[in-house]
């Protein structure tokens, strides 16, 4: 198997830096675009056969190092007895929005195996379809970041409805968090027990919080997931899989993840990686951080970019280049596949 990405989690040599993309299976790839036109978002997230499809796509089309299980961070929300439906445009729609101790108290901590048995399902297709040709990244939303989807009852500007509950109902948002807290830890389990060789959490809202609330209000229960992880794996397993935590708007909170108990801090592009790396410390491992709008830059430029973030890289314990947030879907596939082989080449030791 090709375990450079595996390697580089753990801080141990390797012989390039490996890369892989988030949103690597996409609407940018003509050939993921044929799958979709054949069924719905959720139909795909589903439906293993589909999933396993688009997931092993990026694999051979671009020769990442990782494939990440294609699925979705609020895939829990409708496990834990909400409604959820993806429409062309709007994006996610959540119902009924959570906001009172009525909604909370309907919610449930479901069994991953039985209400989620599918994402598992796929995770075991996936294994058995790649062949160790590359390790498998499992992932769930951090349990900030799915709760104001939750709240909200879909994506938001301001993040309203979500403060408020904070700040004016802090007891209903901590009932409210143990419930996705919980869930989200079994549900990051039988991904691993499934087979995920690594699993990544998102918390791509957490940047608008001040580094105070974020602590308390988001930091505080990925922590606890991360620990009840590690201590589940110490105890149950043979091995540990690395553990992933990606924040959005990440510089004015490096003080904080640091402190996270993750294995590899993501790395947005609004910071430079050497910088990140003075709060994180040396002993880091590291992942990012192009700004995938860097992507429409000529491949001249791309080049430039690439090497910028892998010389700044250089001095961590590990670096798995990415993007510092998701491809977009007007990203020419041709860029991409010249991304790839750009890293690899330029850091070849």
């Amino acid at each position: 198997m090709n375990d450079t990405f595996l390697k580089a989690c753990r801080g141990e040599k390797v012989p390039y830096t490996p890369i892989w993309i988030m949103r690597q299976a996409g609407r940018y790839l003509p050939q993921y675009r044929a799958v979709r036109g054949r069924a719905d978002f959720l139909t795909m997230c589903r439906t293993p056969e589909l999933a396993a499809e688009v997931t092993i796509q990026p694999i051979d089309i671009l020769g990442v190092d990782a494939a990440i299980l294609f699925s979705d961070i609020l895939i829990p929300c409708a496990a834990m007895g909400q409604g959820l439906e993806f429409h062309e445009g709007k994006g996610p729609l959540l119902s009924p929005a959570i906001r009172d101790a009525e909604t909370v108290k309907k919610l449930s901590v479901p069994d991953p195996e039985d209400t989620m048995r599918y994402v598992m399902d796929t995770i075991r297709l996936l294994r058995k379809e790649l062949a160790n040709r590359v390790p498998l990244i499992g992932f769930a939303g951090a349990p900030f970041t799915t709760a104001t989807y939750m709240i909200e009852g879909g994506t938001s500007k301001n993040f309203l409805n979500t403060k408020r509950m904070i700040f004016e109902s802090p007891e209903l948002y901590a009932s409210f968090m143990d419930k996705v807290t919980s869930t989200i830890t079994e549900y990051l389990k039988a991904q691993i027990s499934a087979g995920a060789q690594a699993v990544q959490i998102f918390d791509t809202w957490g940047g608008i919080f001040s580094p105070a609330d974020f602590r308390e209000y988001a930091l505080s229960y990925v922590q606890r997931i991360i620990k009840d992880l590690k201590n589940w794996m110490k105890s149950e397993r043979d091995e540990t899989v690395p553990i992933i935590y990606f924040v959005g708007e990440t510089a004015g909170l490096l003080g904080e993840i640091k402190t996270s108990g993750a294995d590899v801090y993501g790395v947005d592009w609004r910071i430079n990686i050497d910088d990140a790396l003075k709060r994180l410390g040396n002993d880091a491992v590291v992942q990012g951080n192009l700004d995938p709008l860097s992507m429409f830059l000529p491949k001249d430029k791309i080049e430039v970019k690439v090497k910028d973030v892998l010389k700044r890289a250089s001095s961590a314990k590990g670096h798995i280049f990415n993007l510092g947030h998701g491809v977009v879907p007007e990203t020419s596939p041709e860029n991409v596949i010249a991304l790839v082989e750009m890293v690899h080449r330029l850091s070849k030791k």
